[in-house]
């Protein structure tokens, strides 16, 4: 847990601050245009923060900050900062889908059109990205019968040029021949000029062009070459009805749409040149961090544009306006080399558009989701990773993940995740609340486990006395421990004081470079990044951890219920218990009416008028 820092100490002035677990890593980035009222905002009473955050400020040990000239230098910062370091509690963003794009080479004498993935290359003018591999070779190959621009590789280029013979696309008239001379430098360099201009969207003054050039040939009488111009221009046309008409043709935009949940969120951008959707892509997004939808759209964003390899328009439309909305207007216009405007539709076309966006936004939310939670295969295929990765011989039927924490070094409580065929069981989730010194997190591990494995039974038909049900009458399949070698071997000794030493397979996951250690092995296994054993091994730590920071919560909005209650005259610790005996649970008594209160048979009238007004009274105050 971080010690508190005088406000005094932090510079009043726009920076990017870095959270450093006790391993020195760096857990999570941020930035503010004033250091000091960022910082200061952290160092208050965990049941304040939002679980995500009091988890992170819990692991977190210090906080370094750089302090730079203005607001756009701390945004570049913070975001080099967390390519760099990947913190753990920053959101995790990625791709839904390898989107291809079509990109034609700018560093070539004979430039190229190919279909490109993954990341930007120099040297290459991308368009699209297009929603799947099909779509983009239809509309490459109706328009290099257009604009017969080559396709082949430089070696293959090469080898044509040595034999002084063309290839099969020359003949059937997708390539101009470069190789072999048949086309001008000049001539050729047009034939790019104007593949690139259709892809923009730039089609309505090309395709004018081409109806000129019909009607001139057909007087000439030229028929022949009038008719090769009509199946050129029909293939153009055909190509353009591909692209989607969404708006009118002086509208150029980024148009943004997002569908979330608590966890994870979808966002769709859609490139829209001359009124047309060129292209389309998505993120999906886990929200490791506690982030509302403004400061989502803004990180989103910030990614986005300093990676894309697409031209940025003067317009980008955006569901909800990101709070630092000045900040990223400058850092975009300095990408782009001229002015960029963020904003909100409210009405009309562009606000359907939005809607539209949203929508497939959704269905990709929707998709991930499906495919992650009911795809057998899926769960089957990282169950057996994560197997074939430990070196386990038992199939992974159950796994139970454990997690410790703990309020300022004392209140330690310890949570208990279920996962049951690559799928998260939330009825058998438990919590605990342990007994043990100070800032002792051994001690505590090893309670909770003995605890658990105490009341385990093979007698499914006999429950135990701690009230568990039959569920958890059998034993796990593997056990997972937040934490290192140390944690590992206090679940170990627990293991074999309950009798089960040897008989359950048991590892820890350590937050640093996630390392899993497990018994008997002096170094850690290094499950590779990316794989879907590490990503079912995080998912565990992960929700073990959000589910004991929420348990914190808890304890404290009922402690300090309780402490409320007995701070009224007349309301004694006998009362307070059978006033909460008597509705039931916390949330039921801040529910109850002033008439319900000052009408309970036991209770004076004016003592449960005063239990209202306190109770309510400071609801508002904690919520102003």
């Amino acid at each position: 847990m971080i010690k508190r820092i005088l406000p005094s100490q932090i510079p009043n002035e726009p920076g990017s601050y870095q959270f450093k677990d006790s391993d020195g890593r760096v857990i999570y980035v941020g930035k503010a245009t004033s250091l000091r009222n960022r910082l200061s905002s952290y160092f208050q009473p965990l049941g304040n923060l939002h679980p995500r955050t009091a988890a992170m400020v819990t692991d977190a040990e210090t906080v370094e900050w750089i302090v730079v000239n203005n607001e756009v230098e701390a945004l570049i910062l913070e975001f080099n900062l967390i390519q760099r370091f990947r913190p753990r509690y920053n959101i995790r963003m990625r791709d839904d889908k390898s989107y291809p794009f079509l990109a034609i080479t700018t560093d070539h004498m004979w430039p190229r059109a190919g279909i490109m993935r993954g990341q930007r290359k120099r040297g290459a003018r991308y368009y699209g990205p297009y929603p799947h591999q099909a779509a983009i070779r239809e509309i490459l190959d109706l328009i290099l019968r257009t604009f017969p621009v080559r396709t082949c590789s430089d070696s293959q280029f090469a080898r044509h040029e040595r034999l002084g013979r063309p290839c099969l696309l020359y003949h059937i008239e997708r390539c101009s021949g470069p190789c072999i001379g048949d086309v001008s430098p000049e001539r050729y360099e047009t034939l790019v000029a104007d593949m690139g201009r259709f892809l923009k969207g730039d089609t309505k003054e090309f395709v004018l062009r081409m109806r000129k050039e019909m009607s001139q040939a057909a007087e000439q009488l030229n028929f022949e070459q009038a008719a090769q111009i009509r199946d050129r221009l029909e293939l153009i046309e055909k190509a353009i009805d591909k692209q989607q008409m969404v708006a009118g043709e002086d509208f150029n935009a980024d148009v943004f749409g997002l569908f979330q949940d608590e966890i994870e969120a979808a966002l769709q951008v859609f490139f829209v040149r001359r009124g047309r959707v060129v292209g389309r892509k998505g993120f999906l997004v886990d929200k490791v961090e506690d982030l509302d939808t403004e400061s989502l759209i803004s990180q989103v964003m910030e990614r986005y544009y300093y990676e894309t390899p697409l031209d940025i328009p003067l317009e980008i439309i955006v569901p909800a306006m990101p709070p630092d909305v000045g900040v990223l207007e400058q850092w975009i216009s300095g990408i782009r080399k001229g002015p960029v405007h963020i904003k909100i539709a409210s009405r009309g076309e562009k606000r359907a558009l939005v809607e539209t966006v949203t929508n497939n936004a959704a269905v990709e939310f929707k998709r991930n989701r499906m495919s992650r939670a009911t795809d057998h295969n899926a769960r089957a295929k990282a169950l057996r990773s994560l197997t074939e990765e430990l070196g386990l011989t038992v199939s992974l039927l159950r796994i139970e993940c454990y997690d410790m924490s703990h309020l300022q070094g004392s209140n330690y409580v310890g949570s208990l995740v279920v996962m049951e065929d690559g799928l998260m069981k939330r009825s058998d989730y438990r919590r605990f609340r342990v007994n043990v010194g100070h800032n002792d997190d051994y001690a505590a591990m090893y309670e909770v486990l003995s605890r658990r494995f105490a009341h385990l039974v093979k007698d499914t038909d006999k429950n135990n006395e701690a009230g568990l049900s039959k569920r958890f009458s059998y034993p796990p399949s593997l056990v997972v421990v937040d934490g290192g070698k140390g944690q590992l071997s206090m679940a170990q000794r627990a293991l074999a004081d309950s009798g089960y030493g040897g008989q359950i397979a048991l590892i820890s996951l350590a937050k640093q470079f996630e390392e899993v250690y497990v018994p008997g092995r002096p170094d850690p296994i290094r499950i590779p990044r990316g794989s879907e054993a590490l990503y079912l091994l995080q998912q565990l730590r992960d929700e073990a951890h959000r589910f004991a920071i929420s348990y914190h919560r808890e304890l404290r909005g009922k402690s300090m219920t309780l402490s409320v209650l007995e701070s009224v005259e007349g309301m004694g610790p006998a009362r307070t218990k059978r006033l909460l005996k008597h509705y039931g649970s916390v949330k039921m008594l801040k529910a109850a009416s002033r008439e319900d209160l000052e009408n309970i048979g036991w209770l004076p009238s004016s003592i449960g008028r005063k239990v209202f007004e306190v109770l309510h009274g400071s609801i508002g105050q904690a919520k102003a």
